[in-house]
């Protein structure tokens, strides 16, 4: 499987509008990275696999309630940012990056896809003000400097069905990382959802 088919296989349940959003994302970043280089050629032709499914095993692990206000820290070109503000529409997305010009990318794919859900900063994460729910990433930076970085970030009432923290998509051997967090953590596979061999080494840190 491959691209949409790869997507719907997972998430069967998407609404006419979604699949069309996700139909579009092939086209919208072949066409942002012939400008601007933000994912490597071999990446952007197994986009659905590398950066679209993987985002969406967020998705997997919390299904965030409306207005969850979720915050991407290193978000790249928008991911996984812009994948789960496809599927959670009723949620609030802020994607961060210190590079301007992957900010440019990510306003212009949530202008194409009109994801109204979706803010940008350009800059670093510690000069963003607003409070959230959870943090997510991937493989952006050592959970440690995640915390380091997103101190006082947090909303402190929890309304999901897990308490308010990091969700982290990281590659690898993570146990002694988590633990010099000095976090409560879980780390899970992602092959507990998706059976492709790319997820063989892929796992979420969930932190609180």
């Amino acid at each position: 499987m491959e691209g949409m088919e790869l997507i719907l296989h997972y998430f069967p349940e998407l609404s006419e509008k979604q699949k069309a959003q996700f139909s579009q994302l092939q086209e919208i970043y072949e066409d942002w990275n012939s400008k601007i280089n933000v994912i490597s050629r071999k990446d952007i032709s197994e986009l659905y696999l590398r950066h679209v499914l993987h985002s969406l095993a967020i998705a997997k692990f919390i299904q965030f309630v409306p207005d969850t206000r979720i915050l991407d820290i290193g978000t790249g070109g928008g991911f996984p940012g812009i994948p789960l503000a496809i599927i959670f529409p009723e949620c609030e997305f802020l994607l961060c990056d210190s590079i301007a010009k992957k900010i440019t990318v990510v306003n212009g794919a949530a202008e194409t896809l009109e994801l109204s859900n979706v803010k940008t900063h350009a800059g670093r994460v510690e000069r963003v003000t607003d409070k959230f729910d959870f943090i997510v990433s991937r493989a952006v930076a050592p959970l440690e400097e995640l915390v380091d970085w997103s101190k006082g970030k947090f909303i402190k009432q929890s309304k999901n069905e897990f308490t308010n923290g990091w969700i982290c998509l990281k590659g690898g051997d993570l146990v002694e990382e988590a633990t010099v967090s000095g976090r409560k953590f879980e780390i899970i596979p992602l092959q507990k959802w998706f059976k492709e061999d790319f997820f063989e080494t892929k796992r979420i840190i969930y932190a609180v």
